[in-house]
């Protein structure tokens, strides 16, 4: 791939979802001239249909594995004439920082991203939210659905149980479960699918974005992944911590605001300091 300005963005969605939660800030990007790809996992198709199916039948999830998942999206990137701006969003985030170590892309940005290998912060919060899944080991090859309760605890929590619901009726899907375990307890396994060299010196910006009122991924999870990452490596990172936002900061009320802080500093990561 050519060393061009990036003219594409890649947005990466996280477990429970779909592309389709995307929509908005596809169109967003589109508005300002960019190339946008929204890809899902593999077996995961774009659009209301592709949610529905998931729902009738899962089984596509059932095995997936973080490398399956990145590998599929090293195929993508590498068919591209220029390197993309990455994004994603929770376990988004981690495929952003594993694709950006592998040297794909040519900025990232993680935001309310998942840890990767080597981060140790587990709030309680983040253990509640899983426990649905990995308190069962039979669940390792399984798709399993997230609850409306458990949805609005994990994502929407800012929004009323009846607000939670029309974004729960949209957009959940089972999970991967495997992928979910793969990051749970990759600081327990030897050459874990999320290890992460955080001193690659070599490698693109990455922005890590932080909702101050996130459940299933809270800042703290963030903010260690950032400092281990200035601390080891040369790269440029950055950090940014939007206040009161929960992880459903991709659809909630204000989340154009996110959208277009995270494009501009991936144009011009090098720019200045944060706000």
């Amino acid at each position: 791939m050519e060393s061009t300005s990036p003219d594409t963005v890649v947005l990466i969605h996280g477990l429970w979802m779909t592309p389709l939660a995307w929509e908005n800030w596809v169109k967003r990007y589109e508005q300002r001239g960019l190339k946008v790809l929204a890809p899902g996992y593999p077996g995961v198709e774009p659009g209301t249909a592709g949610v529905e199916a998931l729902r009738r039948d899962p089984s596509p999830l059932a095995d997936l594995g973080v490398r399956e998942v990145f590998d599929h999206f090293c195929n993508l990137i590498s068919e591209l004439k220029t390197k993309p701006i990455v994004m994603g969003h929770s376990f988004g985030g981690t495929f952003v920082q594993l694709l950006l170590d592998a040297g794909f892309g040519a900025a990232g940005v993680s935001i309310d991203g998942a840890a990767v290998k080597g981060v140790r912060a587990l709030p309680f919060s983040e253990i509640k939210a899983t426990f649905p899944v990995l308190h069962n080991p039979a669940n390792l090859r399984r798709a399993v659905p997230i609850t409306e309760e458990e949805f609005h605890y994990a994502f929407t929590n800012n929004l009323s149980e009846e607000d939670s619901k029309v974004v729960y009726d949209r957009y959940a899907v089972p999970v991967p479960a495997r992928i979910l375990f793969q990051g749970g307890f990759a600081n327990f396994t030897p050459h874990a699918a999320t290890t992460y060299n955080f001193a690659n010196d070599d490698r693109a910006p990455l922005l890590f974005i932080s909702g101050g009122n996130d459940n299933i991924l809270p800042p703290v999870v963030q903010k260690e992944n950032f400092d281990k990452n200035v601390r080891h490596s040369k790269a440029l990172t950055a950090y940014k911590l939007f206040p009161r936002r929960s992880h459903y900061t991709c659809g909630e009320a204000g989340w154009e605001q996110v959208a277009d802080f995270a494009l501009d500093w991936a144009l011009a990561p090098a720019a200045g300091e944060l706000p």
